[in-house]
């Protein structure tokens, strides 16, 4: 069973701004028409009904969105670029793997997280025409997708889980209450996987009930692929903990119910409080019968109700249905309240059929891509609202550098004389100028400002 997956998002970057201008007969001056690119495509993980694992993603790992569509002439869009969905089963947890963050919690079908968001489209040339400049040759790129590590947990959604050390007979009572034919068998760790088991009770709702496998001393630190089934017990809303009172396997019953409520705490507080029931088994054999009661006051001692104390024998039958009957009672008594409280994704996809026209800065749309900011020399800048230079002295002139400039190169093309002027227009409105002085620079020097060199004149 897989139920833990590792996976390399990328979103679809957006599609490039066009430069175009109108070309009609008469029409010798039409000005700019040049079209936006479209969206990349978002990827989205949603719970799928009648899937019960991770299997599908074994060995496939890594999934790229579509691109968004270039921009065109006559202010034509391009296309958005088609989102992606992951289906996974529900109980699954998603978590972004650099920051731990929870993601979602998708425990009902058909919810749905957006987990990597589409690069924006650039905009086409006909946004940057105004009445001085009424034929604009720059456009702008698309922005980058979102790339992002999310990890995939399944954790079983039960009603009820048994939990015990092996070959204390959960499987066997699972086996014996449901449908669920889980192989049994005279040795440790039969169980390799969680068992799911769906338990019918005349005139009473059916529940389900899980047999979390693997649970010996040291689970909590992921000893006996402790880690890989302790989550499943988080799910359950009531725990029936099965002891072996027998003590053939040279564990008295004292001790395999310690072990386990430690582990248990160990592994996460809230399920040393979880409700319990105890399930004393094996009162068929007259080593259990013998022991039931030195159990029965090691329990009261530690705040055990007798009421909650059930001797069976899950191979007979016997004391069965009495436990069964308190189960169901209780689940009567607490009934299951939305499993989404608590739990709401911060990041909801929005509705079916609609675009994403929220605004982002360079550094968000990054997304997992953004690096902190470079250690350089001491900055010589303007005051706060105009971006901050890094100028220092290079073997060929001044290189000036900036986060603002990155940005600025990330947004627009520029690959024409007119895109290269305005650029500089730009530097100078940002500041540079006085940044260059303050650092000393002389009429004539060489200035790099990106991958582009100028000529320094005041």
């Amino acid at each position: 069973m897989i139920d833990k997956v590792r996976l390399e998002l990328k979103a679809g970057d957006g599609g490039q701004g066009a430069v175009s201008f109108r070309r009609e007969k008469y029409v010798p001056f039409g000005g700019p028409d040049g079209g936006d690119g479209g969206r990349g495509g978002h990827i989205y993980i949603e719970a799928k009904a009648n899937t019960s694992t991770l299997i599908e993603y074994r060995y496939h790992r890594r999934f790229t969105a579509p691109n968004g569509g270039d921009g065109g002439g006559a202010l034509c869009h391009g296309r958005d670029g088609e989102d992606l969905i992951l289906y996974v089963p529900p109980g699954t947890v998603v978590k972004d793997e650099a920051t731990g963050e929870v993601l979602a919690d998708l425990v009902e079908a058909g919810q749905r997280v957006l987990v990597a968001t589409g690069g924006q489209g650039g905009r086409g040339n006909a946004h940057f025409a105004t009445p001085s400049r009424q034929a604009p040759r720059i456009a702008e790129r698309g922005r980058p997708g979102e790339q992002r590590v999310v990890i995939c947990e399944l954790k079983l959604i039960a009603d009820v889980g048994l939990v015990g050390l092996p070959n204390a007979g959960k499987s066997s009572l699972l086996a014996r209450v449901s449908a669920a034919r889980p192989k049994i068998a005279d040795y440790p760790f039969t169980t390799l996987q969680p068992q799911l088991g769906v338990v019918a009770r005349p005139g009473r709702p059916s529940f389900v009930l899980a047999d979390i496998p693997g649970l010996i001393e040291g689970a909590h630190t992921g000893a006996g692929l402790g880690h890989e089934f302790l989550r499943h017990v988080e799910r359950t809303r009531l725990l029936v903990h099965v002891v072996d009172l027998s003590g053939l396997y040279g564990v008295q019953p004292e001790q395999a119910y310690q072990v386990i409520r430690r582990e248990l705490a160990l592994y996460s507080p809230p399920l040393a409080n979880r409700p319990e029931l105890v399930a004393a088994n094996k009162i068929d054999l007259a080593e259990g019968r013998a022991n039931l009661e030195g159990f029965r006051r090691y329990l009261t001692e530690r705040g055990v109700p007798p009421e909650n104390v059930f001797p069976i024998s899950a191979a007979t039958g016997e004391g069965v249905e009495s436990l069964l009957d308190r189960v169901a009672q209780w689940l009567d008594q607490h009934p299951v309240t939305s499993q989404k409280a608590g739990w709401l994704p911060p990041r909801i996809s929005p509705p079916a059929g609609t675009r994403d026209h929220t605004t982002e800065t360079a550094d968000q749309t990054r997304g997992a891509t953004a690096t902190a900011p470079r250690q350089l020399p001491p900055r010589h800048g303007r005051a706060a609202g105009k971006a901050i230079f890094d100028v220092r002295k290079g073997e060929q002139g001044w290189i000036v550098e900036s986060d603002a400039i990155d940005r600025y190169l990330e947004r627009f093309r520029v690959d024409t004389d007119e895109a290269l002027l305005e650029f500089l227009r730009w530097l100078r409105r940002q500041g540079m100028d006085e940044a260059l002085q303050q650092a000393g620079v002389k009429d004539g020097d060489t200035v790099c400002a990106g991958p582009y060199e100028f000529e320094y004149w005041e």
